[in-house]
């Protein structure tokens, strides 16, 4: 009973929260969507808090930034923006692209999901993103926590040539990462990649190309398989 009123109470936010923001161009749709972008997706909070970290020179990982916080970065001499929430016609995503168009920042938009295995070719988006991206660059999710994580270590282990055990680092409370929650599969993707290094040496971006299966992974993770029983070989 309980559980059927939450998913009842979420299902009616989630509603809430698509039926507006999507207007910045007058007035009035923008004053709706600056509340949009501040009640629904926690801009407030964004604006005393960053974690915006550098993890190689030139290269910076982040939570959402602000109009402000765009502004900061462009003085940087940041040149890109690559956005792991991916392209939307909500709030956060309109301001986000008018402050990048405004500021002469390059905007790339490359999805992923904080609470799931992607298919392999969002993670080969997101590296090829990295490789083009003119920098210096930052990339950035919601929190900065998850996904920003994720690609953080993806970028470290393809383009620094750091271990996998170094490039885990980038997952934890230091960034509020939280291995123990369902964004916990985010490390079971890379703990199951380390066991497979444990057997033979192959690189991140090359496991991705030819053993990598989005499913297995899941599923691995929904049974609370061990990684290094993790068959990716089917």
């Amino acid at each position: 009973m309980l559980r059927r009123l939450w998913t009842s109470i979420e299902d009616r936010e989630r509603a809430l929260r698509r039926s507006f923001g999507k207007d910045i161009t007058t007035p009035r749709g923008r004053f709706w969507a600056k509340v949009h972008y501040h009640l629904f997706d926690h801009a407030f909070l964004r604006v005393w808090w960053t974690n915006f970290w550098e993890i190689a020179p030139g290269v910076y990982r982040s939570n959402h930034p602000t109009r402000a916080r765009f502004e900061k970065y462009a003085a940087m001499g940041i040149k890109t923006v690559i956005n792991l929430r991916g392209e939307d016609d909500q709030s956060f995503h309109l301001f986000e692209k008018e402050a990048c168009e405004d500021l002469g920042l390059t905007l790339v938009n490359a999805k992923l999901w904080a609470r799931d295995a992607p298919p392999k070719s969002r993670f080969l988006k997101v590296i090829e993103a990295l490789r083009e991206a003119e920098r210096p660059m930052m990339f950035h999710c919601k929190s900065g926590a998850d996904r920003a994580g994720m690609v953080a270590a993806i970028y470290l282990m393809v383009f620094e040539g750091a271990p996998v055990a170094e490039a885990k680092k980038q997952l934890g409370l230091k960034y509020i990462h939280l291995k123990s929650t369902a964004t916990g599969i985010q490390d079971y993707i890379l703990d199951v990649y380390e066991a497979r290094v444990a057997r033979s040496p192959i690189g991140f971006e090359e496991w991705l190309r030819t053993e990598y299966d989005q499913n297995v992974i899941r599923a691995g993770w929904d049974a609370k398989t061990p990684p290094d029983e993790v068959d990716l070989s089917a």
